[in-house]
């Protein structure tokens, strides 16, 4: 376990009899060099992409993004399909515009190689013939051009291009992805096509996040059944969790699929009668109560509860109010919203006027209907989720914590009479990875 001096809030750790797949914790401030990455195995000649395409196949592996799409269907059809359009495009997605989110950020300012050997491998798997590395990290972009002028000699692969975008909720959306690296905004555009079918240039794209990107290596090096033990049979694998509340530092993670939450808890050092409750997987998924101690961390039991492991952040609830962590959350959607839809742009203000007003203790049950309301008829609008993500968090809200709520409508919550609740602890990390 280390605590590293340039990210002082920042634990980075391996799971406790699981060997780490991504991080290191043996790095400190530091950044892996070319040397050390091919000294542990890196950078390994791929005579067979077929056959490295078959066995991430039979690995399962998921991406790590948020959406759990498996890596090996997106692969074979971007490969298919550039054949037939005479070439295809790859993008390792950085941009993390999650914001209870770091690992991607740490990945590229501590292991680049790491990302850039898995983008230089699924580049070979679809035959394209660019590549880019999106993201908006000042420093994750400074060190992978330093890593990048390091294989400068090297020819395994297409050439990279670094793009640096804002950042925002947004932007790391795939088709916001594809729109800046074609010279527009970084904003979502309507679906289809989807980018594996029309993306950079018009050519078939892949975009694919960095953790997911970052297996490849290790699947190159030791295969599927290696991959497969760590993990459940559905969710195989190890992820990288960030991990943040509780007063204490932000974690980084890597465990495997399958991982109690009572165990992280107890690796994190919360004890579990103080956690009132959790946003599970960023923003996106919304609240869960207590009833997430009773969990393990993997897609297919956070889906049978309702909810989603998403990016694997973490965020737990422990002295705050979870009205007020919605209502904050709902105006950060309501912020960060792309400005494009009408139902999107409409429907987050609405949404956080009410979960606003629910927090300060002037809602009536008139303005609870009308949000549960629109907790259905909003979702599935807009280019891109993040009016869906604004649904499911009033959906969870009203069904996770409905003593919380009735005491809101009568403007007894102590916790919210003490102060106003900001969500920028803990549910905003950027602060610890300033360089």
């Amino acid at each position: 376990m280390n605590t590293t001096a340039a990210t002082p809030e920042l634990t980075v750790a391996a799971w406790p009899g699981t060997a780490a797949r991504l991080l290191r914790d043996d790095l400190g401030s530091g950044t892996e060099d070319l040397a050390a990455y091919t000294a542990q195995g890196g950078y390994q000649p791929l005579p067979d992409p077929d056959g490295l395409l078959d066995a991430i196949d039979l690995s399962g592996l998921l991406g790590r993004g948020g959406a759990a799409f498996p890596l090996a269907v997106k692969l074979r059809t971007v490969r298919d399909n550039g054949r037939r359009a005479g070439g295809a495009v790859i993008i390792a997605n950085g941009e993390e515009g999650e914001p209870a989110s770091v690992k991607d950020r740490w990945l590229l300012r501590h292991r680049p190689h790491l990302v850039l050997d898995g983008l230089r491998l699924a580049a070979r798997i679809v035959g394209a013939d660019r590549a880019y590395l999106y993201v908006s990290d000042s420093r994750a972009a400074e060190v992978a051009a330093g890593a990048l002028a390091e294989l400068a000699e090297r020819t395994d692969g297409p050439p990279v291009s670094v793009v640096t975008v804002t950042a925002g909720y947004v932007a790391g959306e795939e088709t916001a992805a594809v729109r800046f690296v074609n010279g527009g905004p970084a904003k979502p555009s309507d679906k289809p096509p989807r980018p594996f079918e029309h993306g950079v240039a018009g050519l078939p794209t892949v975009v694919s996040n960095v953790e997911t990107l970052a297996n490849l290596p290790f699947l190159l090096r030791h295969g599927s059944e290696a991959f497969r033990a760590a993990g459940t049979s559905t969710s195989p694998g190890t992820f990288l969790a960030t991990v943040t509340g509780g007063g204490r530092p932000a974690a980084l993670y890597e465990l495997p699929h399958g991982t109690a939450f009572s165990e992280l808890l107890d690796v994190y050092g919360v004890p579990a009668d103080e956690v009132r409750g959790v946003l599970m997987g960023g923003y996106f998924t919304g609240l869960m109560n207590r009833d997430v101690l009773d969990t393990t961390l993997d897609h297919e039991t956070m889906q049978r509860v309702g909810s989603g492991l998403g990016c694997g952040a973490v965020s737990l609830i422990t002295d705050e109010c979870p009205i007020a962590v919605a209502a904050s959350v709902m105006a950060y959607f309501d912020r960060e919203n792309a400005g494009q839809c009408g139902s999107c742009f409409n429907g987050t203000a609405a949404m956080s006027a009410v979960t606003s007003a629910l927090r300060d203790g002037a809602a009536t049950t008139e303005d609870l209907a009308r949000l549960e309301r629109w907790s259905v008829v909003l979702r599935g609008r807009g280019a891109c989720a993040t009016l869906d993500a604004a649904t499911n968090v009033a959906a969870t809200l009203l069904r996770s914590f409905p003593q919380e709520v009735a005491r809101h409508l009568e403007s007894s919550c102590s916790s919210c009479g003490s102060a106003l609740y900001n969500a920028m602890r803990p549910y905003e990390v950027e602060a610890v990875m300033t360089p």
